[in-house]
């Protein structure tokens, strides 16, 4: 199941890695991003930060590190009050700390070997980078915390949860030089993942799930016993999904260089059902646990899937 179709030299597809620039500017453009500020990522369950938020919290008070300023409304504590600035101004603002942030948001990215298919110019990598991107900007730019694990067979990267653009941006350009490689272990690395963040918040996993689905779900199943929200998205390419292939292919497994040579349309019926099964378990499974199960085929444009996909779950019950 973890085989991927090579293309013959003549089919072979030219995938682009020039970025269009650094950080944020690298996976979205002006244009998603103004049309990505006006949505916002709600979690389904209780976090840790500020109640007077759009997150409910089930914590009071505030760290010493300061994040930002906020202008001062209703219902805000006149103690937080920045005098200082009242008196360059003239105008009331209080000062925001880092744990009153509303949400901390944990985006953990799949970069094994498998990663790196794409049957029609974009890996499945490339894309989980921009929806990656994409989710982290709807974060920060809702005054949110966005932090950062990218793993194969072991976490590679680590970024902690901060709430600002410059954060984001920073964090941002380290993945830009970060590339598919490595055979994967996810359950193990999530059980890792899982053991390290402490206070609840809603992790967002990215992968194309190519391992011992069983095991995966009790990673997944780890999450939730610790209380966080937990949204998946199973990214693949569409070839993986149907192998819509018309002619004979060499078929190479991206993590230990096995090759096979078949017609896939003597295969395709066979394992469009064995493939519906795998996708089965994931989809049954995390409904089960109140997970947030989402196939994301690459074909699909990654700033309209985000916006569709933030909309239906701002309508969900909590």
């Amino acid at each position: 199941m973890a085989k991927t179709p090579k293309p013959t030299k003549n089919d072979a597809v030219k995938v682009s890695k020039e970025p269009r620039g650094e950080g944020i500017k690298a996976f979205l453009n002006s244009e998603e991003m103004h049309k990505l500020s006006r949505i916002v990522l709600m979690s389904r369950y209780v976090v840790e930060g500020n109640l007077s938020g759009a997150h409910r919290s089930p914590l009071k008070g505030a760290s010493s590190e300061f994040a930002d300023h906020k202008a001062y409304g209703v219902g805000d504590d006149p103690k937080h009050i920045d005098w200082k600035v009242l008196s360059r101004t003239d105008r009331y603002y209080i000062k925001r700390y880092e744990d009153e942030t509303n949400l901390r948001v944990y985006i953990i990215l799949d970069r094994s070997n498998s990663m790196g298919y794409g049957s029609a110019g974009l890996r499945k990598y490339d894309f989980a980078c921009r929806l990656a991107a994409a989710l982290g900007y709807v974060v920060v730019k809702a005054r949110d915390s966005v932090g950062l694990f990218v793993y194969s067979d072991k976490i590679d990267m680590e970024v902690e949860p901060r709430n600002s653009l410059n954060h984001l941006h920073n964090m941002l350009k380290r993945l830009q030089g970060i590339e598919p490689a490595s055979t994967t272990n996810t359950a193990e690395t999530l059980h890792q993942i899982a053991a390290s963040i402490h206070k609840r918040a809603l992790v967002v996993v990215i992968s194309d799930l190519l391992d011992n689905e069983k095991e995966v779900n009790l990673a997944l199943a780890h999450f939730r016993k610790r209380l966080h929200d937990v949204i998946v998205f199973h990214v693949l390419d569409p070839v993986e999904v149907d192998l819509s292939l018309k002619q004979g292919f060499e078929f190479e497994d991206m993590e230990t260089g096995e090759l096979l040579t078949v017609d896939p349309r003597a295969l395709a019926a066979d394992y469009q059902k064995v493939f519906g099964e795998f996708l089965k378990q994931y989809r049954t499974t995390c409904e089960g646990m109140k997970v947030d199960y989402r196939l994301v085929q690459t074909d699909q444009s990654v700033e309209t899937y985000v916006r569709a996909y933030l909309e239906e779950r701002r309508r969900q019950p909590k």
